[in-house]
């Protein structure tokens, strides 16, 4: 993966913002949506479309298109530079493959003590009976 490739291909939009702000917020276009697709990417190769198609199934339209939204911000700049840094930390996330765990096998000593712990809670419980006469 090429950040600089895939940042080229992102597309940014300014809009207003909504919420409280008064007459900022009502005079400028600070929010930022961005928005990646996924299909048509030229950036990434075949196998990892696939795996952040399943790895972010939940966060695609219909279309296949990432959409990210920004508006922390007053500046439509600094807006546009979080949210570039999240899409890039999701793709990131997206494509790490998970090791694959291997199944360990249980060490003799550790058996030998589980049996020995429980021979010895038994006898200490046979202790306790009462005494057959």
């Amino acid at each position: 993966m090429k950040a600089e490739k895939i940042i080229s291909e992102l597309n940014f939009k300014a809009v207003r913002s909504s919420g409280a702000g008064g007459q900022n917020v009502n005079k400028v276009s600070s929010k930022v949506v961005l928005s990646f697709d996924l299909q048509n990417s030229k950036a990434l190769s075949e196998e990892e479309k696939l795996l952040l198609e399943t790895k972010l199934y939940s966060r695609l339209t219909s279309e296949k298109i990432l959409i990210l939204n920004c508006d922390e911000d007053r500046s439509q700049l600094k807006n546009k530079a979080i949210v570039t840094k999240r899409f890039l930390d999701i793709i990131t996330a997206g494509l790490v493959i998970p090791k694959i765990r291997k199944a360990t096998k249980i060490p003799k000593s550790v058996i030998r003590k589980r049996i020995k712990d429980k021979k010895s809670l038994s006898v200490t419980k046979q202790n306790r009976r009462k005494p057959d006469f």
